[in-house]
């Protein structure tokens, strides 16, 4: 229970999770149908960028931060509206002080009929969560550990909903446990959408993750991958996120994305970025 994701908050991987969630949340709204967000961990919500922790690292600067910088290709924007929308909601006089965690990002894009259940097992970033959410009857916050969540909470009641699951992967094994997991969940809500978040990094056991998800008899799985630089030296050169159940669209948006984000985010020459699927095939047009 070291992670703080406060000393992360906006970097890269964020960009990358949260422009997906909001456009998941954005394909959900397309049935008037209530849904709801199941987050598994997390973290405390809302960032200030201007805390000692964010400031220490600085690690927004590379992610969020650059992303606003200068102009972005009509398509991207497009893309790209329901999560800056968020953002710049956020920071109203412009700049750029507060950032959304992905509990409060949803819930920013809900409808009135949309819910939200949030889960975090740190204390003091549960009572965070919980003081931020207080009152608000679209949310719920639970102190809990995310990966039994994945058992308890699902199927939810609406019977439509997004899982997000971001562990904080501080410990060895957690490749396994998040394909693991995702297997059982599915089984108990096979037509949820979920979206998982792993690192890349040097060492790490991406290729055995990806065959495990494809042995898993899921079949409809599309990983999305973007990193900002080489893998050869130590710590987090990039991320990846699993979406199952996928709007059939994303594919689409995200071979649009990913080639800008490679772009506007490398921090050196070994910076790449790809969209492919793992389990299920492109509808034929």
């Amino acid at each position: 229970m070291n992670y703080r994701h406060i000393y992360h908050a906006g970097n890269f991987a964020d960009v990358l999770k949260h422009a997906v969630l909001a456009r998941l949340v954005t394909y959900m709204q397309g049935k008037d149908k209530a849904f709801r967000v199941l987050d598994t961990h997390a973290g405390i919500g809302l960032y200030d960028l201007a805390s000692e922790e964010a400031q220490k690292t600085g690690e927004w600067r590379d992610g969020i931060g650059r992303l606003l910088e200068g102009d972005m290709p009509p398509d991207v924007a497009e893309i790209l509206a329901p999560y800056l929308e968020v953002v710049r909601k956020l920071n109203p006089d412009g700049g750029l002080s507060r950032y959304p965690g992905s509990p409060k990002l949803a819930r920013m894009l809900f409808r009135p009929q949309d819910r939200l259940s949030a889960m975090e097992l740190h204390p003091d970033d549960y009572e965070t969560l919980h003081r931020l959410f207080d009152g608000d009857f679209q949310s719920r916050i639970t102190r809990l550990d995310g990966w039994l969540a994945l058992g308890g909470h699902l199927p939810p009641k609406e019977k439509r909903g997004i899982v997000l699951v971001d562990p904080p992967f501080e410990v060895e094994g957690e490749y396994e446990r998040l394909a693991e997991g995702l297997e059982k969940a599915w089984r108990r809500f096979p037509g949820g959408v979920y979206c998982l978040w792993y690192p890349l990094k040097k060492g790490a056991p991406v290729a055995a993750f990806h065959q495990a998800l494809k042995e898993s008899g899921i079949p409809k799985i599309l990983c999305a991958e973007l990193s900002v630089k080489s893998d050869r030296e130590p710590g987090l050169a990039g991320s990846g996120l699993v979406v199952v159940n996928p709007p059939y669209t994303l594919k689409g948006e995200l071979d649009v994305l990913l080639p800008f984000l490679r772009a506007r985010l490398a921090q050196d020459r070994f910076a790449s970025a790809r969209a492919f699927r793992i389990a299920g095939e492109a509808k034929s047009s």
